[in-house]
């Protein structure tokens, strides 16, 4: 059942979570600003057509978008499928790929939260130099206090980095408190640095990682799914790793002979 006043109290909030005037939101929405204004005030209903055009426009998580059309009386559409489900098969098929085929080079596939879902065996390695496996949270090890610097040749710029990411993927999904605390956590680092660059800025950052008795310098790219309905399909992140010298290449092609 519709609760009064909480579709139009939600659709305002999150207006306002996105930075977009009633005018603005009716333009992308292709409908007159002065419906938005009845909607938030209760002054019209929201038709199902328009609480699912209304959630894309505010570019909403799949699951935001179910509680809005709850709010306006109507069932949710969107799902969030068992990674075993028969439907997912072709997902997992192209997730398995992408993370095999990089290897010797890490892979592995993060949830919302940062915690690992997938890994190919290079990232696997990785991980267990720091006591993570699947389904561990990279966010809860790295915050814990030194262990960012110990991993890390160049916490700092790394750092730097990680709470830009998280803030925008906290944004992104209207303020998500554990990504939120791991802003906080490393806002408050000492170790972050907090000085302007100096000269011009390089191409990219590299993570430089410590890895036993070597340093392996790493760039990453994040891949999405562009279509995906599905909840936690939609929120999925697979990150592969690239050298980012020579010397990495190398020792990484090497381990993986091994």
């Amino acid at each position: 059942m519709q609760a009064d006043g909480e579709f139009g109290f939600v659709l305002k909030q999150w207006r306002r979570k996105r930075r977009m005037s009633q005018l603005d939101l009716g333009l992308e929405a292709n409908v007159s600003s002065r419906h938005i204004s009845f909607l938030e005030t209760g002054r019209a209903r929201p038709s199902r057509q328009m609480a699912l055009l209304l959630g894309e426009a505010l570019d909403m998580p799949r699951a935001t978008r179910n509680h809005l059309l709850e709010t306006a009386g109507y069932s949710a559409v969107f799902r969030a499928r068992p990674a075993g489900a028969k439907d997912m098969a072709s997902v997992r098929a192209a997730i398995d790929w992408m993370l095999v085929r990089h290897d010797p080079y890490p892979a592995l596939a993060l949830d919302r939260l940062w915690v690992v879902q997938r890994a190919n065996c290079c990232a696997m390695a990785m991980m267990e130099a720091l006591g993570l496996g699947v389904g561990d949270s990279l966010l809860d090890r790295l915050l814990c206090p030194g262990v960012g610097s110990a991993v890390f040749e160049n916490w700092p710029e790394v750092a730097r980095h990680m709470l830009a990411r998280l803030r925008t993927e906290s944004a992104h999904l209207g303020g998500e408190p554990v990504l939120d605390a791991a802003i906080r956590a490393l806002a408050d680092d000492p170790a972050l640095d907090r000085e302007e660059p100096a000269g011009p800025m390089p191409a990219f950052v590299p993570a430089r990682y410590r890895m036993g008795g070597i340093v392996l310098s790493l760039m990453s790219t994040i891949a999405q799914f562009g279509t995906a309905e599905d909840i936690a399909l939609a929120d999925l992140r697979i990150e592969l790793m690239f050298p980012a010298d020579e010397p990495t290449k190398t020792m990484l092609e090497r381990l993986g002979k091994a």
